[in-house]
């Protein structure tokens, strides 16, 4: 529970994560108030003094804790390697806390920070957005309803062509420090696998660095197989020729395919807000397959809603309701990670 009738925010980082994944949901939501950014770039502050005007900028996650008696929530949108230690010095300072994925860099720091959690008065989630793309929504109606009959084959993918690594931290960070597609894309397919279908029993994975000046990994693909006896195909590349479906599932009853990312993350990139009209909606020429070969329709995609995660962390601080995400599931993301990496499967 809040100390005040709104949810008083910092936001630490102002990159893709701060700009576009929370300052705009949070700007959006009545019962968020956004108070703090963290961003030392010059560029980046006049962005966020521009598009948050009524946020405090300051260069340093310190003026976030010295402020703490005056905040509710932080959300740690800083790179991988910072999560762990920041989440903790928040918890610490009775705050709750989102981070956004990957939760940490190792399972350890997880499971530390989920005790950490525990032993405070802060409340701790985790940004795992993609269980709120409109196609991942459309997926677990249709199963949960029943059309597609038993899962036996989920294929996921997250595939573009960018044949230069970004000058960004993502593309120099080694995977020691959370760098690489599979703590990027990967913790999210992982994340979307592991919510349909439940646990692993086995775990089969091909983990390749092709770019040139890549830091760590950028194509990868991972098989799980679920103790329920569906079995997960998730691929993740950054130098796809070309696109594979987002979604290809295979049922006892029927199949459904989809193509194409969810439009939020397009949409925000290029300056929209989750009020305007239509957003989260995908056209009816983006819309998934269901049925059998040769007798399929156009099933509707269910609206993107990024919002939803922040809807529910205000009924979690407000309301008492369970959080949006709970940490447990990022830490068995990154258990799979890491089995990956420390066998030896990444490669050049």
């Amino acid at each position: 529970m809040t100390s005040s009738q709104s949810i008083r925010t910092a936001v630490i980082g102002f990159g893709t994560s701060g700009r576009v994944f929370h300052a705009p949901f949070l700007a959006a939501n009545d019962e968020f108030s956004l108070d703090v950014i963290v961003t030392s770039n010059a560029e980046r502050r006049a962005e966020a003094e521009r598009l948050h005007p009524d946020a405090t900028i300051v260069d340093s996650p310190d003026d976030v804790i010295v402020r703490a008696a005056d905040l509710d929530l932080v959300v740690i949108g800083s790179p991988p390697e910072t999560h762990a230690p920041l989440a903790e010095a928040a918890l610490a300072a009775g705050l709750s806390v989102v981070v956004d994925k990957p939760f940490a860099v190792t399972a350890a720091e997880g499971r530390a920070l989920i005790a950490a959690a525990a032993a405070s008065v802060g409340t701790l989630t985790v940004f795992q957005n993609r269980r709120w793309d409109g196609d991942f929504l459309t997926l677990r109606r249709l199963i949960d309803v029943g059309e597609l009959g038993e899962v036996r084959r989920f294929e996921s993918r997250f595939e573009w062509w960018k044949p230069a690594p970004p000058a960004t931290w993502k593309s120099s960070t080694s995977a020691a420090s959370g760098g690489g597609i599979l703590y990027d894309l990967g913790t999210h397919l992982i994340d979307q696998a592991l919510t349909l279908f439940g646990p692993v029993v086995d775990v089969y994975a091909e983990v390749r660095t092709l770019r040139d000046g890549a830091g760590a990994d950028d194509d990868a693909f991972v098989a799980l197989t679920h103790a329920s006896g569906t079995i997960s195909h998730l691929w993740m590349n950054s130098l796809a020729a070309q696109f594979g479906p987002r979604f290809h599932v295979l049922g006892s009853d029927a199949g459904y395919t989809t193509w194409g990312l969810d439009p939020q993350e397009a949409a925000l990139k290029g300056g929209g807000s989750p009020t305007d009209a239509g957003f989260g909606e995908k056209p009816e020429s983006g819309w998934g397959e269901l049925g059998l070969e040769g007798s399929t329709r156009r099933e509707p995609t269910d609206r993107g809603d990024y919002a939803g995660f922040y809807r529910a962390l205000a009924d979690t601080l407000l309301r008492d309701a369970p959080v949006p995400v709970d940490p447990a599931d990022s830490v068995r993301v990154l258990e799979i990670i890491e089995a990956i990496h420390a066998r030896g499967d990444a490669r050049r």
